[in-house]
């Protein structure tokens, strides 16, 4: 790839007078050698599975094999339908989308890790509910995927996706930005806001902890997906507003690092602290191991 920072990443947009999205099609074929053609098709086919598992999350029996989760994200649309919302229509779809992908992790099913499993619920959740309400096209969300890429990439070069290695934030956290900055494009912003949208969505989400219950990709993860969702949204209205992120966003994206960096072992992914090791997270750890 041509850049390694968001910084480097705006101004190469500018310079080739291409969206994020567009920009890294073209990054990624003359990367891998593969016609452009093969690449946006096999990213929309990555696109269709995300709103699958939309779908077989809000239709399907999603009890996870160990039985702590599942089906919230049907309670949600449930509710919406009896109830206004706090929220608002529209991001509570996205929080239940969001759900209903993770729903469908944890219950082994088919998801796209974006950009891991523990975090696959925040894009589709804001993608799908948006093209949706906007009346998008495939091919305009499959750029998107793309511009959520470019932005993944910088993240995972320089901090972490990873939760056992820099906690929650490198999953969670990382994915509210790479939606965040995407939808940003998605909604005609410039690269420019694209990038500050990552930033306020990163901020948002610093030193959050990696503490699954029993070990497992469900409790707090699911939930968490849902809120994500939530806050992406916010982070671009943000940025297309014209609140910026103060700190630049890679400056934020090293602190990420310092932070997770800093983090004690316990409180990434190892099940060893946070709600992991709360009362009731030591009995269904201890309920887990009997069965």
């Amino acid at each position: 790839m041509n850049f390694r920072t968001l910084q480097e990443l705006a101004s190469l947009c500018q310079a080739r007078g291409l969206g994020i999205g567009p920009l890294m099609l073209e990054e990624q074929a003359a990367e891998s050698g593969r016609d452009a053609r093969l690449e946006f098709a096999k990213m929309a086919d990555y696109y269709a599975v995300m709103k699958d598992a939309v779908q077989r999350g809000l239709h399907e029996d999603t009890t996870s094999r160990s039985g702590l989760t599942g089906l919230d994200a049907q309670r949600v649309m449930a509710y919406r339908g009896m109830s206004d919302p706090a929220l608002g229509a529209d991001a509570s779809l996205a929080m239940a989308y969001a759900l209903a992908v993770s729903e469908v992790n944890a219950s082994m099913g088919r998801i796209i890790a974006t950009p891991t499993a523990g975090s696959c619920g925040i894009i589709p959740g804001v993608f799908v509910s948006c093209q949706q309400r906007f009346g998008w096209s495939d091919e305009h969300m499959t750029y998107g995927l793309f511009a959520a890429g470019a932005i993944g990439y910088v993240i995972a070069n320089n901090s972490f996706v990873s939760g056992a290695e820099g906690g929650c934030q490198a999953e969670v956290g990382s994915a509210i930005g790479m939606a965040a900055g995407a939808l940003t494009e998605l909604r005609g912003g410039t690269p420019a806001q694209a990038v500050h949208a990552v930033g306020l969505a990163l901020k948002n989400s610093l030193g959050l902890i990696c503490d699954p219950v029993g070990g497992l990709v469900e409790i707090p993860c699911i939930v968490r997906n849902g809120f994500g969702a939530v806050t992406a949204l916010a982070a671009a209205d943000m940025a297309l507003a014209g609140v910026r992120s103060v700190i630049p966003s890679d400056e934020v994206i090293q602190v990420m690092l310092e932070v997770g960096s800093a983090m004690p072992e316990k409180h990434r992914e190892t099940a060893g602290g946070g709600l992991a090791q709360t009362p009731t997270g030591r009995r269904i750890m201890s309920e887990l191991k009997g069965k």
